[in-house]
């Protein structure tokens, strides 16, 4: 048990409570920039420590406040799922032929955390936008009334759970800020503890299809894993009370431009 990595979790944990931000692309960058880790490993473990972390959260959602859509958590899944798989696939073959699969994970790990960037300054648009429409908050808010266009939401639903599939297998990035930046442009008038149960609840299996893909290709530290969790999971829960008292206007363009200039170093090198 390594007492850094612990700390490194508590560290992110805590800003995930506080900005809400998915921990793959704080936790990523840091393990590979702070402790060496290759991206490969850094993406495997943070996968696994995604799935389990974010299991108490869609307990919370579905069972204390039923905020979870499970129509729209299927069909991402139906994209999402076999599109990981598939990359997972992908990654497999060219290990086993002798290609180098680091540049191509790295590459793709600066796209996600530019795109989660640019997600984090557009989610406060959209909010104010969902905050003058009428929203559906019960057994209605489906597919076929929670939006304008409603014969594209399942196709494009799929479609963004496909792209979000091979995404967070390659870069571990993508399925909170980007997944919950999808839905609110395709469901405007769900309320947004909706959206973000939808999302969290859709993040669980696709981060451990492709996190468990990741530890059968051997890019999963079980050490490390075990040190991030000591540390996140009180982090996770001192953020979310501190979130109330530090504000958000301030905390998420520092938080964006961060992830800027990361998602730079990873895409030019």
């Amino acid at each position: 048990m390594n007492w850094a990595y612990s700390f490194s979790g508590f560290f992110v944990g805590m800003l995930v409570g506080v900005t809400g931000v998915g921990g793959g692309s704080l936790m990523t960058p840091l393990l590979v920039f702070l402790f060496g880790f290759k991206p490969a490993v850094a993406v495997g473990t943070d996968l696994l420590f995604a799935a389990i972390t974010k299991t108490s959260g869609v307990w919370v959602h579905h069972g204390k406040h039923g905020s979870v859509d499970w129509k729209i958590v299927g069909w991402l899944s139906v994209g999402s799922l076999p599109f990981a798989l598939a990359t997972l696939y992908v990654l497999k073959y060219l290990m086993s032929v002798g290609k180098e699969t680091t540049g191509a994970i790295t590459f793709t790990l600066g796209v996600a955390l530019l795109l989660t960037a640019v997600a984090l300054l557009v989610r406060s648009v959209l909010l104010a936008r969902t905050a003058k429409l009428e929203l559906i908050d019960d057994e209605h808010s489906t597919p076929e009334n929670t939006g304008r266009f409603k014969h594209l939401q399942i196709p494009a639903t799929i479609l963004i759970g496909s792209v979000l599939g091979i995404l967070v297998t390659l870069s571990s990035v993508g399925a909170g800020a980007l997944g919950t930046v999808a839905l609110l442009f395709l469901y405007p008038r769900m309320t947004t503890v909706k959206i973000v149960g939808t999302d969290l609840a859709h993040a669980i299996p696709l981060t451990a299809v492709a996190g468990l893909g990741h530890l059968s290709l051997g890019n999963v530290d079980l050490v490390l894993l075990g040190s991030l969790l000591i540390g996140s999971l009180p982090g996770i829960w001192i953020g979310s009370h501190l979130s109330a008292k530090i504000p958000e206007k301030v905390l998420r363009p520092i938080l964006a431009t961060m992830l800027i200039l990361i998602g730079l170093k990873f895409v030019l090198q």
